[in-house]
């Protein structure tokens, strides 16, 4: 705990954190904000970069902010929506992934969006699965990294909801510094929009995973997923095991794993490879 402290205070004096879920000033000028009333929910996201559409659902939390996909605007129309009762999004009445799954068909039809290429984290991997299955025809390719959804008896997932408070930094990077700078500087109003923010993010989080984080028919559809499907994983990941990508390789036709080395959960944010991993599968 005494660690974790220290370096977050010595980070903070080198970069401003993005806890409020805010656009860092260092996207300013790639992404615009906009906001959608999506079926009376005020779901905003930043959208930024030309091209074919890229979506990307987040995971359980958005204290990470959006940096790393800046380098995806260079080939692609980029929309990062914050879920509904995440980040700058309103709230709403979600209470299982198929709510998700048809708010953003919902929002797909409002921007006329006929077809995306699909890209989710960890939870955002959840939905977009989901999604998948039931609307291939809406998605020109896939990417799911590190993403819940599926129970694997032998590598199951790090049931967050069990870690305390200091521990759970230590499970989302590999290096630690990678989660530490997007944190404020303590005794800062920017440091408590963080704690509140991040409270209800779990709170939406738990309404779904609180029981398990993952749905037991789900498997038994994902043969139904017909684009090209890249799984990918930081081969550290401490919350959602590497080692899943062989059991959604065999349920998924043809899918294709990237591991990156030396990287945790937030892998995007920990290696920029991954990232042009992305961008270069959704390229071909």
């Amino acid at each position: 705990m005494a660690t974790v402290k220290a370096k977050r205070k010595a980070k903070a004096t080198q970069k401003k954190a993005q806890g409020n879920n805010k656009a860092s000033k260092l996207v300013a000028g790639v992404f615009k904000r906009e906001t959608l009333k999506v079926n009376g929910v005020d779901t905003v996201m930043y959208v930024g970069g030309s091209g074919d559409p890229l979506v990307f659902f987040h995971g359980a939390g958005t204290a990470t902010g959006i940096e790393f996909a800046a380098p995806w605007t260079k080939k692609f129309k980029v929309y990062l929506p914050f879920h509904p009762g995440f980040g700058e999004s309103g709230d709403g009445e979600f209470n299982c992934i198929d709510d998700y799954v048809l708010h953003y068909l919902d929002m797909f039809d409002q921007l006329k969006l006929d077809k995306v290429n699909l890209v989710g984290l960890s939870m955002g991997g959840w939905i977009a699965s989901t999604f998948a299955t039931q609307n291939s025809h809406r998605l020109n390719k896939l990417v799911l990294v590190a993403p819940a959804g599926l129970k694997v008896e032998k590598h199951p997932n790090q049931d967050i909801f069990k870690l305390k408070p200091e521990e759970f930094p230590l499970y989302l990077a590999h290096n630690l510094d990678t989660f530490l700078k997007f944190l404020p500087a303590p005794d800062t109003p920017a440091f408590f929009d963080f704690i509140v923010g991040n409270y209800r993010e779990t709170t939406s989080w738990a309404r779904l995973a609180w029981e398990r984080a993952y749905d037991l028919n789900l498997p038994k559809w994902l043969h139904r997923i017909s684009v090209p499907t890249l799984l990918l994983y930081g081969d550290k990941d401490r919350i959602v095991p590497w080692q899943q990508s062989k059991e959604w390789a065999k349920l998924i036709p043809d899918a294709k794993v990237q591991i990156i080395k030396n990287a945790g959960h937030i892998v995007l944010d920990e290696k920029p490879e991954a990232v042009t991993k992305i961008m270069d599968f959704l390229s071909k």
